[in-house]
């Protein structure tokens, strides 16, 4: 079904197009939102309050990027509210320093993953915007009213930790 179809019959609220496009993005969605709240039940919640928010605004949808980018922009912002319950950045303003990560050479996907996962929720959070998702630090400081430099920081330590993670699994 054409995407422009899709959208309209969901902002005639049509049952069957609302469930296709559920259909279309949940899978995708729910990855987005369990990597940045880290747990399977807040993931749920995340999800379930995008698409009531998809579908409510759904008219609201311009047409100036994809539909699944505008649906992952609501996705991403719905987990960053949850997460601001639990989630404590440091501001690390004039922290800085220009020493280059570097990555083990025998790194799996898996291990990657698991040392991801368990990044303290800032640093995680962080991380996947920007080297997953490919957002700006400009955007995400927004996101999370947080400065730029504390964004980052977080990145720069986020990928510290991960480097000395993903070391500690290689070694076992």
């Amino acid at each position: 079904m054409p995407e422009l179809q899709l959208i309209e019959g969901c902002i005639k609220n049509k049952r069957k197009f609302q469930k296709r496009l559920y259909e279309q993005y949940c899978d995708a969605m729910f990855t987005i939102a369990y990597r940045i709240v880290k747990d399977m039940d807040l993931a749920n919640d995340v999800l379930q309050e995008a698409f009531i928010q998809i579908f409510r605004d759904i008219k609201q949808f311009k047409g100036k990027s994809t539909i699944g980018a505008w649906i992952k922009t609501i996705v991403v912002r719905n987990a960053i509210k949850k997460l601001k319950n639990e989630c404590f950045f440091l501001s690390m303003e004039n922290s800085t320093n220009g020493e280059p990560v570097s990555w083990p050479e025998e790194m799996y996907g898996e291990d990657l993953e698991k040392a991801i996962l368990s990044l303290p929720s800032g640093y995680r959070t962080i991380f996947l915007l920007i080297e997953v998702e490919g957002y700006k630090h400009k955007e995400v400081a927004k996101m999370l009213s947080i400065s730029e430099g504390t964004s980052k920081s977080q990145l720069f330590y986020a990928k510290k930790q991960l480097q000395k993670l993903l070391k500690d699994f290689i070694e076992r």
